[in-house]
């Protein structure tokens, strides 16, 4: 002879919101993906974007007799300039013409320190 009462009963629990929240607010629910992308965009897109302009205003500031090295790894003086191609001379009398999107930088200097750590790891 279990007696129940009105006063021992469970509340109902609330309804759940649009994103199964729990009752949080649309914005609300959002906001950690928003955090996200604030966070991506300041610490990898935007960085990105900065080097590529930089980038590409080096290679439109090049000019003749610049030392460079291309993406596949040689290493030659700037002969020739267009607004696409650039000729390097290689060696005496040697040239090869690439693009100039192929170019990755300056070519490196002998007494820099990369290549000095190149040689000290071959030894």
């Amino acid at each position: 002879p279990a007696a129940t009462t009105a006063g021992t009963a469970q509340p109902a629990a609330p309804p759940a919101g649009p994103l199964g929240c729990g009752g949080q607010s649309g914005i609300m629910g959002m906001f950690p993906f928003v955090l996200i992308f604030v966070v991506f965009y300041f610490m990898l897109i935007r960085p990105q974007q900065k080097k590529a302009k930089e980038q590409t205003d080096w290679l439109k500031s090049l000019k003749k007799g610049d030392e460079v090295v291309t993406t596949g790894g040689l290493i030659g003086k700037i002969s020739g300039l267009t607004d696409a191609i650039v000729t390097l001379e290689v060696q005496e009398k040697v040239r090869l013409r690439v693009t100039r999107s192929s170019i990755a930088g300056k070519a490196p200097t002998p007494g820099s320190p990369s290549s000095s750590t190149d040689a000290a790891a071959s030894k």
